[in-house]
């Protein structure tokens, strides 16, 4: 593991691309057949492959414990160097290195040893049985190698690595074809298995199996109607864009699993649509949208919430928050009760809706737990702004627009599927308080807590908190502003003085505990600062209150006129 650390810190040391490959290949070629996978995994700053359910479930303060104990100092250590890095494995380097932590190299642990340790802290029971696990391990390492294993561990591995990095420096290592290896590895989803498949040259072994989720495809963001016909048209194909959560729907005779967009498996989460496809005469891989839905209407996300994280739901949640699949690709498809499908991603996706279409999915107002996405066309700017509308009118965020002619490319956000969405509307708000960022942001305030005026009280109550919108110039800007005008600060969190107004933009208000104001902004971002507003004429408490009665009024017409209509 001493030797994987020093690559990350080679790799780290490089912007170039082709050096890393480099170095990367390199240092690949070189490992025994045990290491090879594990190398490889940990390259992509995972403990475990992505397709990989499995989780070590060590927090911050388990993490922090451990490292103050191992290095005999107090538990505030990390937090005061994290402070200092934004960055947990730095913060663990400093604090053992400080500490004087130097054991034997002779006890250095292996990749293997790792490896198998993290896989001991998966299953141990509680945060003191792997806590333990965890001591002894670091116990074992120099601050470099520390610093690597909890940068793994946590995630946040920061040495400039894309997976597709790892996957070129795998082709290069043992000979073999880039676009071979690649589409190996969208189907094992599983980088360490791909570094070995390609050693032995067995990259056409790879399949696509059941029960082994692959990444989804992703859309790129698109507002304007002519940007995207310009971009897909002449004629596109149009999906409502659902507020759900995204899913695949494996299914292999009676054995039924749902995996949620991380990979993990969700199945117990939502019985009612395991139990329901059990039923049906057809194997295969669905990539879908989970939605609640009650009468033929769809229910918004904040009622789906309580449905989420709960395993085996009790009867009275799933009436009330009843829930249904919305296919809109097949990923695979097969006969009989083989975990081997054939795989549809290469063809278009007008044959892969052909045979979605083909498997005969039940209907909802058939007592189904299913539907298939709603699909038009449009080949104009006037059909697409309809569609648009149509869309919202049934609840949905907006629209999927398609390339009927694109292929289906796992973790890819490509030109192929576009998603037009239009903020509801934006507010002036005043930021009251700012954070250190993380990964490329560390060092600069990026995190904005924002607040408008509650004039009955004469106060400032939060409303939301962004981090994106705007550019790195003026991150750095205002990061020089809020240093010189903090009032108090709180670990990462800094209390500032309420005189920034910045125009943010939303997809819809709700209520909420959360924020002094009763409500949230869901996704909201910074459109762009407004030094001409002073912070008294930002947006009221009582506008907020008026907006959200508006909004609800309007979405509730909009699905009656919508009802009428169909």
């Amino acid at each position: 593991m001493r030797r994987w650390s020093e690559l990350a810190e080679r790799v780290a040391a490089t912007t170039r691309t082709s050096e890393k490959t480099g170095l990367l290949a390199a240092y690949l070629r070189e490992l025994e057949s045990d290491e090879l996978p594990i190398a490889a995994v940990f390259l992509t700053g995972r403990p475990f492959a992505e397709a990989d359910g499995r989780a070590t479930g060590l927090g911050w303060a388990t993490i922090a414990a451990t490292v103050a104990d191992v290095a005999g100092v107090g538990r505030s250590a990390l937090g005061e160097a994290y402070d200092r890095s934004s960055d947990l494995g730095r913060a663990v380097h400093d604090v053992l290195e400080a500490a004087g932590h130097a054991p034997d190299p002779d006890v250095s642990p292996t990749l293997p040893e790792v490896a198998e340790a993290i896989s001991r802290v998966e299953v141990a029971s509680g945060p003191a049985a792997k806590a333990a696990i965890l001591a002894e391990l670091l116990g074992r390492c120099d601050p470099l190698t520390a610093k690597h294993i909890v940068k793994v561990l946590s995630g946040d591995l920061r040495i400039g690595l894309r997976e597709g990095l790892v996957e070129a420096a795998i082709a290069r290592a043992f000979q073999r074809d880039l676009d071979a290896v690649k589409w190996a590895g969208m189907l094992i989803g599983d980088v360490g298995r791909l570094a070995g498949l390609a050693r032995d040259d067995r990259l056409a072994d790879a399949t696509l199996r059941l029960f082994h989720p692959i990444k989804f495809m992703l859309a790129s963001p698109a507002e304007d109607a002519a940007e995207i016909l310009n971009r897909l048209g002449p004629t596109v194909w149009v999906e409502d864009k659902y507020d759900g959560i995204r899913a695949q729907l494996h299914k292999s005779g009676g054995d039924v699993r749902l995996y949620s967009r991380d990979l993990h498996d969700v199945s117990r989460q939502f019985p009612e649509i395991v139990d329901a496809a059990r039923e049906l005469a057809w194997n295969g891989m669905l990539d879908g949208e989970i939605l609640g839905f009650r009468d033929g209407t769809v229910l918004p996300f904040i009622a789906l919430q309580a449905r989420l994280g709960r395993k085996d739901p009790s009867l009275r949640i799933r009436s009330e928050v009843p829930v249904v699949f919305v296919a809109f690709d097949a990923l695979g498809l097969g006969p009989g009760d083989s975990a081997v499908v054939e795989p549809l991603l290469r063809l278009p996706l007008t044959e892969r809706r052909k045979r979605l279409e083909e498997v005969g999915l039940p209907a909802p107002s058939a007592g189904g737990a299913f539907a298939l996405s709603h699909l038009t066309r449009a080949d104009s700017l006037d059909e697409l702004e309809t569609r648009f509308a149509e869309a919202r009118a049934r609840r949905n965020e907006g629209l999927m627009v398609k390339d009927p002619a694109s292929l289906y490319s796992p973790g890819r956000r490509g030109m192929g599927w576009l998603k037009m969405k239009k903020a509801l509307a934006t507010i002036d708000c005043v930021v009251v308080g700012v954070e250190v960022g993380h990964g490329k942001r560390h060092g600069v305030l990026s995190d904005y807590t924002f607040a408008v005026r509650d004039e009955a009280n004469d106060r400032l109550v939060t409303i939301g908190k962004a981090y994106s919108g705007l550019t790195d110039a003026e991150i750095a800007e205002m990061t020089r502003w809020f240093d010189a005008h903090t009032v108090s600060r709180h670990g990462r969190y800094r209390v500032v003085e309420p005189s920034v107004v910045v125009e943010i933009a939303f997809d819809a208000i709700l209520r909420s505990t959360r924020h002094k104001s009763g409500f949230a902004l869901r996704f909201p971002r910074i459109i762009g600062l407004r030094p001409d507003k002073p912070a008294s004429e930002a947006e009221t408490l009582d506008a907020v209150r008026r907006l959200h009665g508006e909004l609800q009024q309007g979405a509730e017409q909009l699905v009656t006129a919508g009802a009428r209509e169909s």
